[in-house]
């Protein structure tokens, strides 16, 4: 294979849009006296997503700035006592000075170092240290903004106590930088969401001279609007905001999101389709689009990720045993596995629409006679009692036939070795005794069941009104021998400690073959991200920030195993059609060419990486810098320039009307692209039902 013919196979996104050349551990932040901070209500606090944002990008940021960043959010014991490793400052820091100085006036502060990769510095405040003087902040919120907080919010008067100490510590910061150097201190406070926002409007009100950014992830009345089965992006333009917020009862979140956006220097939104939300909820069209990346960590080997594949998928497999036993009819190196997993936002995340697909799938594989089964999983945590008497069942006997099988086997070879010893060659009497035959006649009787195999894995509460279970029992998905596609609703969210899987969401992701998430309101989807990282295929829509992003910057996304469908410019009926269409495309790939999709999916990962992904966070903080201190020199824009993909080589310049274009299939060796990997790829179609 010619050195030309093997780098075309791994074209990368080129060095020059990365974050690699300012990864200097914080030396010319050193040398220009910059700072920066990062406020997050989520910062060593798990709650949601932007949580994974922060504790994702803390290696690149610490690469990039060193000691001059550091991360600022509240105190909370349950979290930090387990992610946080407390330290003081050394004596001499400006960071050491404003700590002592704000201790000093009575607020309690913890600080140390985050144990998360790149292992940033962190400073969590004490709320209830604060207390004290929440009528003294509300009343100063009050007479700079007249924005007024109810007494009973207790989440939006935290955020005001935090915000005004996250304040007085950033400008007690910045007298303590002017002394640290004979260069003026250039610092920028970098504030996420509404919880954060409070902190960015004091120092504004306040004057202090600090360069200020403000992203949301999502807008607080987006999402409850979504909620309300709104008919959202069409009405974008029409809703009274005003009122709208009003009528929910959060008018006075709303101003404080509202008012930080306003008063930011540098307005950022997650996405391109959060960016047009916030121009017409927010009234502030965003400066930078700063999408959410990932520490993306590469394997050992190129193919490992088709290994890890392989060995989860058996983990799978034993739990499909199980649950279907008594009607386990299907071959398994025929089954696909496809899931859908989020918060149980049961419209925004798309559920409906993708049971109601599913549906239309199963009659698609009956209509073709196909011998594909597709056992689809549907992760969302619900309120249960526990896990279902029928789940644990299976579970039980199928392992019950296991040991007795291994023990007849065990048993079964040192007869074989015994007679072999006296020189004797065994006969069919010796293989299997009378008592093996009993054994294995009680384990096969004890996997007979006069119902079917249930759809949900625990006992759901309420579950004639969960809308999981309503809608399977609308589309009439009851596992039944004839269905081709099989359902199992899981209320929990998954760890290794599950009895009936036993493996953690990372390892369930690996062993699926899609993950279909068809969702409504999606501001960015970390769901569909960690997917590519990990070389598994998905759908996604062109209402999620990350199908927007991959629109954007893949030539042809369906040829890497990104599906996307159309929920915004066709009718809800369409789009059902056109996700059961896409599913049904991707269970007649045979496994050749699911691993090469999933060889192609994977090399998508360096696109989503925070080497990459972070200089759209650094263009806006340096925008921001140079509006406050306008001596800064300027810096390149095309950095962080807009990059493409292309098609893949062996993918055909137009899709062929007369077969599936994703991916291709090889014909006799033509793939250039995939040559590279022959041998491997034979190894895994060796392997066993990838």
């Amino acid at each position: 294979m010619s050195r030309d013919k093997m780098s075309r196979r791994f074209y990368r996104v080129e060095s020059g849009q990365d974050l690699l050349a300012y990864m200097d551990k914080g030396e010319s932040a050193n040398l220009e006296n910059r700072w920066c901070f990062e406020t997050a209500w989520e910062a060593a606090n798990k709650v949601g997503g932007i949580y994974t944002v922060i504790r994702s990008k803390a290696f690149v940021s610490t690469e990039e700035m060193g000691e001059h960043y550091c991360l600022l959010g509240p105190y909370k014991e349950t979290y930090a006592r387990t992610e946080v490793e407390e330290l003081e400052f050394p004596t001499n820091s400006p960071f050491a000075v404003a700590v002592r100085n704000l201790r000093a006036q009575g607020y309690k502060l913890h600080t140390g170092t985050w144990l998360v990769d790149g292992n940033p510095q962190i400073i969590l405040f004490d709320i209830g240290s604060g207390a004290w003087k929440l009528d003294q902040f509300r009343h100063e919120l009050w007479e700079t903004c007249h924005l007024g907080i109810p007494h009973l919010d207790v989440e939006a008067n935290d955020a005001v106590i935090l915000g005004y100490m996250v304040a007085e510590f950033i400008a007690e910061f910045r007298k303590a930088a002017e002394e640290y150097s004979d260069i003026k201190p250039r610092v920028v406070a970098h504030f996420h969401e509404w919880q954060a926002g409070v902190g960015l409007i004091a120092l504004r009100t306040r004057h202090v001279e600090v360069a200020t950014v403000f992203t949301t992830h999502a807008t607080l009345l987006g999402r409850y609007l979504c909620a309300g089965s709104t008919d959202f992006y069409n009405n974008l333009g029409n809703f009274n905001v005003d009122e709208e917020a009003g009528k929910r009862q959060i008018y006075h979140r709303y101003c404080m999101e509202r008012a930080a956006t306003h008063l930011s220097h540098v307005f950022t939104t997650v996405s391109e389709v959060t960016g047009l939300e916030a121009e017409h909820l927010l009234k502030r069209k965003p400066d930078y689009i700063t999408p959410n990346g990932l520490n993306v960590k590469k394997f050992s080997a190129l193919h490992e990720f088709q290994n890890l594949h392989a060995v989860a998928k058996e983990k799978i497999n034993e739990f499909t045993r199980g649950h279907f036993y008594g009607h386990y009819d299907f071959d398994l190196d025929k089954t696909l596995y496809f899931f859908i997993a989020g918060r149980y936002e049961f419209g925004n995340k798309g559920a409906d629409v993708f049971i109601e697909a599913l549906a239309r799938l199963n009659h698609y594989l009956k209509a073709a006679n196909s011998d594909t089964t597709v056992v689809a999983f549907l992760i969302f945590p619900a309120k249960t009692n526990n896990f279902n008497v029928e789940s644990l069942r299976g579970a039980a006997v199928t392992k019950s036939l296991r040991d007795t099988i291994n023990q007849i086997q065990h048993n079964l070879g040192k007869r074989l070795y015994e007679i072999c010893l006296q020189g004797k060659v065994p006969g069919p009497n010796d293989l299997l005794l009378k008592e093996d035959t009993v054994k294995l006649k009680r384990c096969t009787y004890a996997l007979q069941r006069d119902g079917l195999p249930p759809v949900t894995t625990h006992n759901v509460i309420d579950d004639w009104n969960d809308p999981v279970l309503n809608s399977i029992r609308r589309c009439q998905m009851f596992n039944t021998v004839n269905d081709r596609v099989k359902v199992v609703f899981h209320p929990e969210f998954l760890s290794s400690t599950n009895p009936l899987f036993g493996l953690d969401y990372e390892e369930f992701v690996r062993g699926c073959h899609l993950g279909v998430f068809p969702s409504y309101y999606e501001p960015w989807g970390y769901t569909p991200a960690e997917c590519t990282v990990m070389g598994i295929p998905s759908i996604t829509t062109n209402l999620s920030g990350f199908g927007c992003f991959m629109q954007e910057h893949v030539a042809d996304p369906m040829s890497y195993g990104i599906y996307i469908v159309d929920r915004r410019y066709i009718s809800l009926e369409s789009t059902i059609r056109q996700l059961a269409q896409y599913m049904f495309d991707f269970s007649r790939l045979n496994r050749r060419q699911r691993i090469i999709q999933r060889n192609r999916t994977e090399r998508l990962s360096d696109l989503l990486d925070w080497r990459n992904l972070g200089i759209y966070y650094r263009q806006a903080r340096m925008r921001a810098l140079k509006s406050v201190y306008p001596e800064m020199e300027e810096e390149g824009e095309g950095m962080g320039g807009r990059f493409n993909y292309p098609r893949p080589i062996s993918e055909p310049p137009s899709p062929s009307s007369s077969r599936m274009t994703t991916p291709a299939p090889s014909e006799h060796g033509s793939d250039d692209e995939d040559e590279v990997d022959e041998e491997k790829e034979l190894q895994e179609l060796a392997h066993g039902g990838n």
